[in-house]
């Protein structure tokens, strides 16, 4: 059982099974189906290498051998090196596989995928480490906490703005509808009155004699001008202290609205601004820790690596894990690809020389396992490939996006739709549903239409072929590789892969045919 068969089905290497399941899927019912599955079950749909790695002695069942998936698509082809050497250097093996394919081979397009080491804890290499990761850390954590704050106080912006566009709502129908008057009358009473309890109030004063009537006529007479006030409030036929009261509290009421209107508008387009300025400093610390968070990565040791029978904590040993992929161009789009794996089990050996030499440094001794793979991909089977070893590399950082898109979903539309209307720039889900053409319905004209297209088609498979054809429109981008052309690139690289591995063999004299 592989820990890479789901990576690999996400990124889209599947075997013919894999393919009669998961091709006729949406991306969004794929990514539910790999989710559910076990990687037991998901290592049947995945295209996965599966290589000896063991042939030492007969098992229990006989067998001689021993296969085991390797977390790798399957190749055409494998090349596998191993050389344990205690007085040269290792490094040299992954500059002059390096050299090989890019110079003498023609492969142009390098690309470091996996870089991982490890030491024990004893060692040197380990606390000089250490203490440069804890730099990182201590940065990150500080660029953790900025953008906690900010996320938190994302909900308080977007819940602001969502009570203002609520009060807008009755200011924009405050002539339409008498509902939206008495409303905003009711606001103002409540909120710049005092209700009830400020006794010159609408309320305080409707507790006195002779006002009692002075709530019905503040909520029924509707005036929307300053200057109308008068004018409709001498109409009615009420004593004048009654009168003179409503104009007073109509007249504040009316400016009241005016004011807090425009006020209300300016507050929200500068809280839009505040929004977009706050939403674009989130996205800049993210940015920010990117670098960081890849550092990190890279410095950690790997689990997998500390765990192994290799390393001992008492003595000065280290691993260490690099792959590069070498893709050399095609015009075709059926590009040979080796992959070049190299594993190191090594221990730092310092040199010291007598003669006018400066301290030479450390080089490292030891066991080196290299392993090329061949392929023959599309442009497409390579970037799957970099993603797959790109997601396995950042999966901290997809912890603190999916935090952030966390938010984001917890706020709703409601976040975007501010955003858009503050001029972010917001990257909206493509429909993978595809819209089906619904052929068009002529109604009574349809059967004779029919019979013409027959009569056309009969004809057309009488004549020869081509005379009523039109000339086909070219599909834009580039085709697709055939079967034969990726056949052909894996041929190539098949070649170039095996001159690189014998011409090391040859130049280290080692045994070679």
């Amino acid at each position: 059982m592989s820990e890479y068969s789901k990576g690999l089905l996400e990124t889209e290497f599947w075997n013919k099974k894999g393919k009669e399941v998961l091709e006729v899927m949406s991306k969004k019912e794929r990514k539910k189906f790999i989710k559910r599955i076990s990687d037991e079950e998901a290592q049947k749909y995945a295209d996965e290498e599966i290589a000896e790695e063991a042939n030492v002695q007969p098992q229990a069942d006989g067998k001689m051998s021993d296969y085991f998936p390797t977390g790798y698509p399957s190749p055409v082809k494998r090349y596998w090196l191993m050389n344990e050497s205690y007085n040269t250097s290792l490094e040299e093996m992954y500059y002059w596989i390096l050299s090989q394919l890019r110079r003498d081979q023609g492969y142009h397009m390098i690309y470091k995928l996996t870089d991982i080491f490890s030491a024990s804890e004893q060692s040197a290499f380990w606390g000089a480490a250490q203490a440069r990761l804890k730099i990182q850390q201590e940065t990150v954590s500080q660029y953790l906490i900025a953008i906690g704050k900010l996320v938190r106080e994302l909900f308080q912006i977007v819940r602001e703005l969502r009570i203002i566009d609520e009060r807008l709502v009755m200011y924009d129908l405050w002539k339409e509808l008498k509902s939206a008057d008495i409303s905003l009358k009711g606001l103002y009473i409540d909120m710049v009155e005092g209700a009830s309890k400020n006794p010159s109030s609408v309320y305080g004063l409707a507790q006195q004699v002779g006002f009692t009537i002075l709530p019905d006529l503040f909520f029924n007479t509707h005036v929307y001008k300053a200057e109308e006030v008068d004018k409709v409030v001498d109409a009615t036929k009420y004593n004048q202290a009654i009168k003179n009261v409503l104009k007073r509290k109509l007249l504040s009421f009316v400016i009241w609205k005016e004011k807090t209107g425009k006020e209300l508008k300016d507050r929200r387009k500068f809280q839009l601004k505040y929004l977009r300025q706050h939403w674009a400093v989130i996205k800049m610390y993210m940015d920010w820790l990117k670098p960081y968070l890849r550092n990190i990565r890279r410095m950690q040791m790997s689990e997998k690596q500390i765990e192994s029978a290799d390393i001992v904590s008492a003595f000065e040993t280290s691993m260490t894990e690099v792959e590069f992929m070498a893709v050399k161009p095609s015009k075709t789009g059926a590009h040979p690809v080796i992959v070049a794996s190299f594993e190191y089990r090594t221990k730092p050996d310092l040199s010291f020389h007598q003669d006018q030499y400066a301290h030479k440094g450390p080089i490292h001794i030891g066991r080196a396992s290299m392993k090329l793979r061949i392929y023959g991909w599309t442009d497409k089977q390579i970037e799957n490939y970099k993603k797959l070893r790109r997601e396995e590399s950042m999966k901290l950082f997809s912890v603190i996006d999916g935090s952030v898109k966390a938010a984001m979903e917890a706020l709703g539309e409601e976040l975007e739709l501010y955003l858009k209307q503050a001029g972010e720039d917001i990257e909206e889900t493509e429909k993978e549903e595809k819209k089906v053409k619904k052929p068009k319905n002529l109604g009574m004209l349809d059967p004779f239409v029919a019979v013409v297209k027959g009569v056309f088609d009969l004809i057309g498979a009488l004549l020869p072929s081509g005379v009523f054809e039109t000339e086909a429109k070219k599909p834009t981008g580039v085709k697709k590789p055939t079967k034969s052309q990726l056949k052909k690139a894996s041929g190539v690289a098949i070649f170039n892969a095996w001159q690189t591995y014998k011409n090391y063999k040859k130049g280290h004299q080692m045994l070679s045919w």
